[in-house]
């Protein structure tokens, strides 16, 4: 079998755009990471072994689909890219331990796809250089589902990691924040400067790594009402925790009475600004908000 060099190489990867007359599509975020270092950085802090099962997001020509196959028991990359398929199924030939669905991850029925394509015998695992434009929404979307996973170790625009692991009082830290951060361990692994991509984005990127959060001090009554509530909390920057809630509430002399009373409860200033909240103290006031009536 003729060896080729790595599919992520910066001249197999001109070639391979040159001869399927390829160029990135703006519209669906691509940009082909071309820097093994980089590439094997991502495999290593996943800790990917031989016993994983592993989701891809974008696999584009097979770059990271690659690598991810050389170390993992199984791949199932998602390409909404119809375009790429005969490009991927000749680049990954050498591989028996992945597949390929294209399909939008956005509109899969994920639980379903893998209870059909994974034994449930190994740990699962996301790992994926994310498109900019639509991080976010598959981040939420993943960590909103049924699924758990081991790790979710994604490529995403440097901005958005930093929001991602802001702490309160800083500029980044937002409803994001404290949503992810609730629910999980987050950090970040190692920055991407822009120039290891074909084309160059206009930004760096960062390798972000989210593990789930076993013992928790606090829980939420309700995941998803939880994370309405923080967005609500945030929903005017500038504006006070108070004048937040009323927006979230209504003003209503009864919403007034019960806002008063919950924050007497928690002990939390109704001056405050949300930003200056801990991920606890928003746990501790849905919570309360909830037992009063009011957050159902």
């Amino acid at each position: 079998m003729t060896e080729y060099p790595a599919i992520a190489s910066p001249a197999r990867t001109q070639a391979i755009l040159n001869r399927y007359r390829l160029s990135a599509k703006k519209s669906l975020g691509q940009n082909f990471l071309v820097d093994l270092n980089i590439l094997g950085n991502i495999v290593e802090a996943a800790e990917i072994t031989s016993d994983d099962d592993v989701i891809e997001i974008g696999p584009g020509i097979g770059g990271l689909t690659e690598q991810l196959a050389k170390a993992a028991h199984k791949v199932l990359g998602f390409e909404i890219d119809e375009n790429l398929l005969p490009v991927l199924q000749e680049t990954l030939a050498p591989y028996d331990n992945i597949e390929i669905i294209n399909e939008d991850i956005l509109k899969a029925n994920l639980p379903q796809v893998v209870k059909e394509r994974f034994t449930g015998h190994h740990p699962l695992k996301v790992v994926a250089n994310l498109p900019y434009y639509i991080t976010t929404p598959i981040v939420m979307n993943l960590l909103a589902g049924e699924l758990e996973f081991d790790a979710i170790v994604v490529m995403m625009q440097k901005e958005v990691a930093e929001r991602l692991t802001a702490v309160p009082s800083t500029k980044p830290y937002g409803s994001l924040s404290a949503i992810v951060q609730e629910m999980n361990n987050v950090e970040i692994s190692f920055i991407v400067p822009r120039t290891a991509f074909i084309p160059q984005p206009n930004v760096d990127s960062a390798i972000v790594k989210l593990t789930q959060k076993t013992a928790k001090e606090t829980v939420p009554f309700d995941e998803k009402r939880f994370a309405g509530f923080v967005r609500g909390c945030f929903m005017h920057q500038r504006k006070t925790l108070w004048n937040n809630l009323l927006g979230f509430f209504g003003k209503t002399d009864e919403a007034k009475g019960a806002i008063t009373k919950v924050l007497t409860e928690v002990q939390i200033d109704p001056g405050a600004r949300s930003e200056q909240l801990t991920i606890d103290q928003f746990v501790q006031l849905a919570n309360a908000f909830h037992d009063n009536g009011i957050l159902n």
